[in-house]
């Protein structure tokens, strides 16, 4: 079997630890019991030491043996493709949960990656607060009638919609029940708990190298 190699920072600031995206890969390759290694690159001249890697200077990136991907949504694709813990293999199944991974990265994280940023300044009036509250009702609504986005269980699906949701300031962004309830059921889930303390980790090590 080819080795999996997930690619991220070597340390970050405490802000952003839990939510760098490698944890992405991080937790679909324990969902489906994938064996991988982690490796890094420095932090400090993150913008112009991999562009050979990934031409936007970020993280994750990934190999699978001579295989080469950037871009956690193509880097999850290609590990949903691993296992069916991950993708339905029914055509049905597979896809319905393919149509909500990219809703998640379209319909939401477009919305709420440029909104969180907007939130951070110091602006008091968020023009794409509308736009948010909308795509978030949107989903409460669904969220509402369904326990799993894709095949009646969980896939990929679920796990990149709730990465997508978990974010503090989205989920507290009004009051959603159903949405609440969806991102505690889902991070619950063991290989979750797993991906995230592993990466708090990493980066608690990382500091103790630093100091």
């Amino acid at each position: 079997m080819n080795e999996i190699r997930i690619w991220t920072y070597d340390w970050v600031p405490e802000f952003p630890r839990g939510l760098v995206r490698d944890m992405r890969l991080r937790w679909a390759c324990e969902e489906a019991s994938l064996p991988y290694v982690v490796q890094t690159i420095p932090f400090e001249g993150r913008e112009t030491n991999h562009l050979d890697r990934q031409p936007f200077g970020q993280v994750p990136f990934m190999d699978d043996g001579d295989l080469r991907l950037f871009e956690s949504g193509a880097c999850l694709l290609h590990l949903a493709h691993k296992s069916d813990r991950l993708l339905p293999s029914d055509a049905a199944g597979k896809a319905e949960a393919l149509q909500w991974m990219f809703a998640a990265l379209n319909s939401i994280e477009m919305v709420s990656v440029p909104w969180w940023f907007l939130s951070m300044s110091s602006k008091a009036d968020n023009e794409l607060s509308g736009w948010l509250g909308k795509r978030l009702g949107q989903m409460e609504n669904v969220l509402a009638e369904r326990e799993w986005l894709a095949a009646d269980r969980f896939t990929v699906a679920d796990l990149l919609m709730v990465d997508v949701l978990r974010i503090s300031k989205v989920r507290d962004f009004g009051e959603r029940p159903a949405t609440a309830a969806y991102i505690a059921r889902v991070t619950d889930r063991p290989a979750f708990r797993k991906a995230l303390a592993d990466q708090m980790a990493h980066f608690q090590q990382a500091d103790e190298m630093r100091a």
